[in-house]
C-alpha cells in the first residue's frame, strides 16, 4: 500500500506561461544523469574546457564513478583516429582541466576510445535575394533607413519571382 503525497512531495505548479529555454536545462539534465554526466555543461562547453584545437577531435560521451561517490570517475572521450595519440598524451591536462571547470576532483582519469567525432552542423549561407525589378526599385531607394529597405526589397523580389510549379494534380 502507498502512502499518500503531501504536498512537500509534490513539485510546486504555476499557472503561467514558461519559454521553452527555461524548460530546456531541466529535461536535458534528465537525459545527461542517464548516460553518465553530472552536468550538461561538460558537453556544451567542452571547447571552452580543453580549447577548440582539442575540441575539434575529440567530445566528452560520458563521466562513469565509482559506486556511490561523485568523485575520482573516468572521463570517456571519443576521438578522431589519428588523434587520440595525441589525446592520450595530453590525458593528464584534460583531467586538470575538467577538474578546474568542476572546481573538485571529479575525474582521475581518461578513457579515450577512436571513433567519429559529431559536428554540429553549419549554418547554410543566406540566400541571395533576386534583383528588385526596376519600377519597385525606384521607390525603395527613397527609403532612409537601410535594414528596412532590405527587407522590402527582399519582399520585392519574392513577390516579383515566378511561381514554381511543383506538379500537376489530376
Amino acid at each position: 500500500m502507498s502512502k499518500p503525497r503531501s504536498p512537500i512531495d509534490e513539485p510546486k505548479r504555476s499557472n503561467r506561461v514558461r519559454q521553452v529555454a527555461d524548460l530546456v536545462p531541466d529535461v536535458g539534465r534528465v537525459a545527461f544523469r542517464k548516460f553518465g554526466f553530472v552536468q550538461s555543461a561538460v558537453v556544451r562547453r567542452w571547447s571552452e574546457i580543453v580549447g577548440e584545437r582539442y575540441a575539434e577531435v575529440s567530445a566528452p560521451e560520458s563521466i562513469r564513478f565509482p559506486h556511490g561517490e561523485r568523485t575520482n570517475g573516468v572521463l570517456n572521450l571519443v576521438v578522431q583516429g589519428a588523434h587520440a595519440p595525441m589525446m592520450q598524451h595530453i590525458a593528464p591536462e584534460i583531467t586538470e582541466r575538467v577538474n578546474r571547470f568542476f572546481g573538485y576532483p571529479a575525474v582521475a582519469r581518461v578513457a579515450i576510445r577512436q571513433g567519429e567525432v559529431p559536428r554540429p552542423p553549419r549554418a547554410a549561407a543566406p540566400v541571395q535575394p533576386a534583383p528588385v525589378p526596376a519600377e519597385l526599385g525606384a521607390s525603395l531607394r527613397a527609403i532612409a533607413d537601410p535594414e528596412l529597405r532590405a527587407v522590402l526589397e527582399g519582399l520585392a523580389a519574392g513577390v516579383a519571382a515566378p511561381v514554381r510549379k511543383l506538379g500537376k494534380i489530376d
